[in-house]
This record gives structure tokens, sequence and C-alpha cells, in this order.
């Protein structure tokens, strides 16, 4: 159990119900469209071992450029690679668990590629890239694109693609309403980490710009993306219950202000609300004394996840109403 409680915490699991929360809209979507919600749940298992593996690699690409450079120990953000830093697991063995988590994937895309048909593959060999090589892509400055890709069309279509044997606009659409709320949260990562990013030389989006309160204004642009699409499925759907998701608003303006409060002093630790929890390994987190970095990042998190579950209950009102 120990062990398993480490790899959870090393490979970043609490970030997973921003996977299993994406993956929830288009499976409630491919349920009322008469879809297989068997190979749809065969397909969460995969994602999610997928996105595990994307974390593990990150981490572990990382480290290839931190260890090299006499400005990490500088680094802001001191959560960055800490399991090997610590010693707690070799740069050898996180690659291991990467592999493993990816292998898994494979395999659950292989099992629904023979009850599904071919279409599985084309969606998991273009995942595949954006899984491995997301920290690549990350210092180049494409780190919000490959996400926006990856937990957008690709999760969207290859879920829908594996419950009803076909893809859809409309699920175009909804993805890319969903998604950018999948990039907001890791566009707030990359806010919190900006100092870390800058000292392992990641052009990420929030980097690209002279500072982090400039990179913030971008934030809630993302957001507003992200309505604008759910506008337009909406309209073309006539599931006007999906206007509800314009619910997390508020939420959203209390994150604003907090990634605020964190540009100017990063050692704030806000007080803990409903809409921090779970807190994961909280314990741990105080230990490290990174409470102010993660009360943020958790909050980021949930404004996701409550979005899509009203995106979900929107479904299931049409379904039923």
């Amino acid at each position: 159990m120990n062990k398993i409680k480490f790899w959870w915490n090393c490979s970043r699991a609490f970030a997973l119900p921003v996977t299993v929360m994406s993956w929830l809209a288009v499976f409630v979507y491919g349920i009322i469209s008469g879809g297989n919600a068997f190979y749809g749940i065969l397909a969460l298992i995969g994602v999610c071992f997928a996105h595990l593996a994307a974390n593990i690699f990150d981490d572990y690409f990382d480290y290839n450029i931190l260890s090299k450079d006499e400005k990490y120990l500088k680094s802001a953000q001191i959560c960055k690679c800490k399991f090997i830093t610590d010693g707690l697991v070799t740069h050898k063995g996180l690659l291991i668990a990467g592999l493993v988590c990816l292998l898994i994937a494979v395999c659950f895309g292989a099992l629904l590629t023979f009850f599904t048909g071919w279409g599985v593959v084309l969606i998991a060999l273009l995942a595949s890239v954006f899984v491995i090589f997301y920290s690549k892509f990350t210092f180049i400055g494409l780190g919000e694109l490959a996400v926006g890709i990856t937990y957008g069309p690709l999760l969207f279509e290859g879920v829908y693609y594996v419950m009803t044997g076909a893809f859809s606009l409309d699920v175009l659409i909804l993805s890319l309403g969903v998604s950018p709320f999948v990039i907001a949260f890791l566009y707030t990562h990359t806010i919190l980490d900006y100092d870390g990013d800058l000292c392992s030389h990641k052009k990420t989006l929030a980097v690209s710009f002279a500072d982090k309160n400039s990179a913030l204004k971008v934030l809630p642009a993302i957001y507003l993306e992200g309505f604008v699409f759910m506008a337009v499925f909406a309209y073309l759907t006539q599931i006007y219950c999906i206007l509800l998701t314009f619910l997390v608003l508020p939420l959203i303006y209390l994150l604003y202000v907090s990634l605020q409060k964190y540009n100017e002093d990063k050692t704030a630790i806000p007080p803990v609300r409903w809409w921090n929890y779970p807190l994961g390994n909280w314990a741990q987190i105080e230990k490290e004394g990174t409470q102010s970095f993660y009360l943020r990042l958790y909050l980021a998190r949930n404004i996701t996840t409550y979005f899509t579950v009203l995106v979900c209950i929107a479904f299931v009102l049409e379904k039923f109403l």
C-alpha cells in the first residue's frame, strides 16, 4: 500500500479528476446517443494510465535539464522533480514507471481496437506522441496546444468512437468547449511555476509574457473560449441546459484574485475552503511547505471538475425531461 501511495503521489495523480471529468462529459453524451458504456469505461482506464505516463515523463525530461542547470536550486517551485531530488526514486526508475503506465494504456488501446475497429489506432498514435513528448512540446511553446488537442478532440472523438463506432461534429464542438477548461488548469500550473519554468528554459505560454501579471491576464480569455463553444454547442444541438456551466464563473473570479495574490507573494497561504477539496496528501504538502501552490492548483482543478459535472447534468436533463 505504501508503494501504491508513493507512485500515486509521484505521478501527480491528484490531477486525474481533470481527465476523468473530461471523459465523463463525452461518456454521458455517448450514453444518451445509444453508445456502449463498457467500451467507454475501458477507454477511461487507458486514458488515465496515459495521463499518469505523461506526468512521469514530464518530470523525467525536466530533470534532464534541471540536473545540469546551476540555477535549479534557486527555482521557485520546490515541487518540481522532488521525488528524484529527495532520493526517493532514481531517474531510471522514473523512466521505467512511465513506460509501464504507457504500456498499460497501449494494452487497453489494443483491446478496444479489437472490439471496435481501427479508428482507435489513429487516435492512440496521435495521443501517444503528445503523452511521451509533452515535456518537449513545452520547451518549444506548444505545451498548451498539445494538452488542448489530447484532452479535447482526441479524447472526445476517441471515446465517442469506441462507444458508437462513429465520429461526430457535435462531439468535436463539445470537445472545444470542455478542453479550454483543461488548458486553463494547465495554464494555472504554469503561472504558479513561472519562475521554475524560466529556470528550466521551458517556453510555456505563460513565460512568453514579460512577467507573471501579464501572463495571468490571458487566463480569463482561455475560460471565455470554453464558454463560447458551449454556447455554440447549445445552439447546434438545442441542448440549452448546457448553459448551466456558466455557474462556475464565480469560482473563476476567485481563482484569478488568488493568483494575483500569489504573484505578489508566493508564500501567502489562502484559507482552505470547500472549493479546494479534496486536498490529496495534505500532510506531506504541509511538511514541504507548498500549501500556497497546491491550494490554488486544486481550485483550478475543481473548476474543471464542476464545469464537467454541470455538462453531465445537462445531458441527463436532456435525456429524461
